[in-house]
């Protein structure tokens, strides 16, 4: 008669997935974010992952959490560890011929910046399909399955970084709003459109040139940018237009300049690649494609 004993079991991979993210970000609201899941789903995790262990790995307090001592003794190896899975995982997916190409990016981006770069993209590589995901803040690409992401960020200096155009800000408005801009003091009598994202463009920008802005900031709010970019189109208001992002809309004078001066923010449009060896042989094409 055959013995088969009980193995014992080691914790379950989704919690150690869990407490992996929630030690890199040193929080849970971003690890679930990360994750996909609610920030009470990481703090079970947690929990079950500290109950197996016999000892704390986070200390919770009124401002977030941080490592324990012995939470913080574990990061390095769990990094390494689930770095080496994502890079199983992308040598999986390539076995496919011709994998999908992922995209992050955000909303405004991938709404108003990248289609167009997108159809160039897909006319070189006809036989590959790309993916585009919007999101709010950029993914870990050294976990996660994007190919590369798109945000706004001021650049690291990084060769995993490359910088296609500053952020550069002004105000604008439909051609039926111009001559109101221009007579408009301090622009008191055109509506003001707000972007959430960005809802620092007006003060950054009067700050910049200098500029006596009396502006109500009750005006109408839009959580996407694209929106506040049809609805300035449509003579709603005055917009902070992201040049960069509106240039086909400025090339067509759907939208025009209601100032003379615009001013950087800072930042700039920045692709950013996983590291080398995670890169797919086509992304260097692909990234000269977005730059032109």
């Amino acid at each position: 008669m055959s013995v088969a004993p009980k193995r014992p079991k080691g914790p379950p991979l989704n919690a150690m997935r869990a407490f992996e993210a929630a030690a890199r970000n040193v929080s849970f609201v971003a690890a679930a974010e990360e994750l996909n899941v609610t920030p009470g789903a990481i703090s079970q995790h947690i929990k079950a992952l500290e109950g197996w262990a016999g000892t704390p790995l986070f200390r919770r307090n009124a401002q977030g959490v941080e490592l324990t001592p012995e939470g913080q003794s574990l990061v390095p190896v769990f990094s390494a560890a689930f770095d080496q899975m994502a890079d199983a995982a992308r040598a999986l997916r390539d076995l496919k011929p011709n994998a999908d190409f992922h995209i992050a990016a955000l909303p405004a981006v991938a709404q108003l910046w990248l289609p167009k770069r997108l159809r160039r993209i897909r006319k070189e590589f006809p036989e590959i399909n790309f993916s585009v995901t919007a999101m709010e803040t950029p993914p870990s690409l050294s976990r996660e399955m994007f190919d590369l992401s798109i945000f706004f960020a001021v650049p690291d200096g990084s060769s995993n970084q490359i910088a296609l155009a500053q952020d550069v800000i002004a105000p604008v408005c439909a051609p039926t709003l111009l001559d109101r801009a221009h007579c408009s003091n301090g622009f008191r009598e055109i509506p003001i459109l707000h972007d959430q994202t960005w809802n620092d463009d007006w003060f950054t920008w009067s700050r910049n040139v200098g500029f006596d802005l009396q502006i109500d900031a009750s005006g109408p709010q839009f959580s996407l940018y694209s929106l506040a970019v049809e609805e300035a189109k449509a003579s709603a208001g005055l917009l902070m237009g992201h040049l960069c992002l509106i240039e086909d809309a400025l090339e067509s004078k759907t939208l025009l300049l209601a100032h003379s001066r615009s001013c950087q923010t800072g930042r700039s449009l920045v692709v950013s690649l996983p590291s080398k060896t995670r890169q797919r042989p086509e992304t260097g094409h692909v990234v000269a494609l977005l730059s032109n």
